[in-house]
């Protein structure tokens, strides 16, 4: 079914419950479908906090998960690829799932340059793309490429090495 097909008179209808009680919960057909998505996906789980390398490894294993999630979902994969013809829907997803998760990322990479960790003179916002995009593209551009436990590993202390600061 496509989004465009669905209405809050159908949802309810289908639910067995009045529009009222949609409303009540959602604004409309746009946050539901955001909310249906989100909950399909992994939870994100609390960081270990015990350095800026465990921290980061946690995110972005979150990220290789959630990109099998819905590689292995055909519902989930079928919404998500629909929400993006959906500017309206697509901003909700970005602010709604999307901001929060890089608002942690940024976090963590502060608190790695305030401890040494991470050279200050990095681009930050591409600092947190070079952490990112490597799993990006293999759960979600490579669907041949699955990646396995240990690849977040990898790819944090790959990006790691190249911004610690000399010495």
């Amino acid at each position: 079914m496509a989004i465009s097909d669905l209405s809050i008179e159908r949802i309810a209808r289908t639910a067995g419950v009045g529009k009222a009680t949609i409303y009540r919960r959602w604004e409309g057909k746009e946050s539901l479908l955001v909310d249906v998505v989100r909950s399909m996906e992994p939870v994100d789980p609390p960081l270990p906090g015990t350095s800026v390398r465990d921290d980061l490894v946690a995110l972005v294993e979150m990220l290789r998960r959630r990109g099998l999630a819905k590689r292995s979902s055909a519902l989930l994969h079928n919404v998500f690829a629909q929400m993006q013809s959906y500017p309206q829907l697509w901003e909700m997803y970005q602010r709604l799932a999307v901001t929060p998760r890089r608002e942690r990322m940024d976090a963590v990479l502060r608190r790695g340059v305030e401890t040494g960790e991470i050279r200050g003179d990095v681009d930050f916002e591409l600092l947190g793309d070079m952490f990112v995009g490597p799993m990006l593209v293999r759960t979600v551009l490579r669907p041949e490429s699955t990646p396995g436990p240990g690849s977040a590993e990898r790819i944090v202390d790959t990006v790691l090495r190249g911004v610690r600061p000399p010495g």
